[in-house]
């Protein structure tokens, strides 16, 4: 646990390790990666049989169709086996999840304790989306070497997960607010707890998480090992991070102090008006182009124009709609449909739709532009995932002209193409001050 500081020891004021010093095709690697270290993080494990990864997981992966590790993999598993607290800064987290389970197994394997007096090894995640996502990979990867998970999370009942404490569960992957319920009827136990992830921190944090996460902390062993991955690194992740973990190696990957958008997507911008129905004439006209049945998610800033939109498009296309009213097992059922390609529209708010990790998404709609440019760049990265080409679509209006400056940063720095609407209302913005006024051909 621990008092408020207001003043913190920050972890990102620990050097940058000094990359001359590695040899040269760590150095290069790390080059094109685009990452920095710091902490005196050890030299990655570039192909598999570098690490020692038991034979059942390591047929699980093969099954699973990687060639080589992933950089988040490569990168943060040396560190990790060494028994290290981890963090790691990435956009993207392609890969993450098996980059903190795999280490997690052989530390589980090494303890041998007895699951039914509670679990070894935590995770904990924002979303009960993120949450199911990740048992599914602990069980995809670990089944074969007997170890047992469960998920914890809040919509759903409480019965099923708790049987599955009891009966013993070596991995508990959890939502903050239900494991935090549980802890205060005294139903778990996380006195075994010896190797703790913290998933998409930052979203955590955003999420108003804080007060729960501390009170699961102060109910975990400080003698363990800590995993801590976000996708930006701003003054409370950092404050964070640097209260709940021990001398860090720190991995930077891709550029983090800049908003970086996946250049495999290419951003379409339509500046509309927002009264006229261009914005659903223009959707109808993307989903046809994008021909049928390919994955498409349409963003929304409010659960009721999700719904809207579910109830206009459905005459014509076969889509559903994901947002926090949405009972579990339709948000399930809802995402199943979607990834086995059945209702290939999928409608969502960014808070069901953080950390999704879907195949093959064709392209992403923002049917509302998102309160900031970072939601908008999570958003486009739901697509053009794994090395395939997506199509970002995006409807700009007069009242997201104060967020046009950033927009344009984002897709300059990613080579996107900026339509000249678009500049003139970054231009004409500052000319208004801050009332929202618009003169024609104000501004440019």
């Amino acid at each position: 646990g621990g008092k408020r500081r207001t003043d913190f020891e920050d972890i990102s004021n620990i050097p940058n390790d000094d990359q001359s010093k590695v040899s040269e095709t760590v150095r290069n690697w790390r080059k094109e990666h685009d990452i920095q270290t710091a902490g005196n993080c050890p030299d990655p494990f570039l192909r598999f049989e570098d690490a020692p990864i038991p034979p059942p997981v390591m047929d699980a992966i093969r099954h699973a169709g990687f060639q080589t590790p992933s950089v988040i993999q490569a990168q943060s598993w040396p560190a990790a086996l060494q028994g290290r607290d981890v963090v790691g800064v990435a956009k993207t987290g392609s890969g993450k999840t098996l980059g903190f389970l795999f280490p997690g197994f052989l530390h589980i394997q090494q303890k041998r304790a007895d699951p039914r007096a509670g679990p070894v090894l935590l995770v904990l995640a924002p979303t009960r989306e993120l949450a199911t996502q990740i048992q599914d990979e602990t069980v995809k990867f670990g089944r074969t070497s007997g170890i047992n998970s469960t998920c914890v999370y809040g919509g759903a009942p409480k019965g099923g997960q708790l049987r599955d404490l009891r009966n013993g569960a070596h991995v508990v992957i959890a939502t903050p607010g239900r494991l935090n319920d549980f802890l205060e009827s005294n139903q778990v136990n996380l006195n075994q707890v010896s190797y703790l992830v913290f998933d998409e921190a930052d979203r955590m944090l955003d999420m108003g998480f804080e007060p729960q996460i501390r009170k699961i902390l102060a109910r975990i062993p400080g003698k363990r090992q800590t995993l801590f991955y976000t996708a930006t690194w701003p003054k409370e992740v950092r404050r964070l991070a640097s209260e709940f973990l021990e001398k860090p190696v720190i991995c930077y990957i891709g550029n983090t102090d800049t908003l970086q958008a996946n250049k495999d997507v290419t951003q379409i911008i339509y500046v509309v008006d927002e009264r006229s129905g261009e914005k659903m004439h223009r959707l109808h006209e993307i989903l046809r182009n994008e021909g049928q049945g390919s994955r498409i998610i349409v963003f929304c800033s409010t659960k009721k124009m999700c719904d809207m939109l579910e109830r206009d498009l459905g005459r014509m296309f076969p889509c559903a709609a994901i947002h926090g009213d949405k009972d579990q097992h339709q948000r399930t059922r809802t995402l199943e449909a979607f990834k086995a390609g059945h209702c290939a529209i999928m409608i969502a708010t960014d808070v069901a739709a953080r950390g999704l990790d879907v195949k093959d998404v064709r392209a992403v709609v923002n049917y509302d532009f998102p309160s900031n440019t970072e939601d908008y760049v999570h958003r486009i990265g739901r697509t053009g995932r794994a090395g395939a080409k997506g199509n970002a679509y995006t409807f700009f209006t007069r009242k997201d002209a104060n967020k046009a400056g950033g927009l344009i940063k984002v897709m300059e720095r990613s080579a996107q193409e900026i339509p000249p609407e678009l500049r003139a209302m970054a231009g004409g913005r500052q000319d208004f001050g801050s009332s929202m006024q618009f003169s024609h051909g104000g501004g440019g």
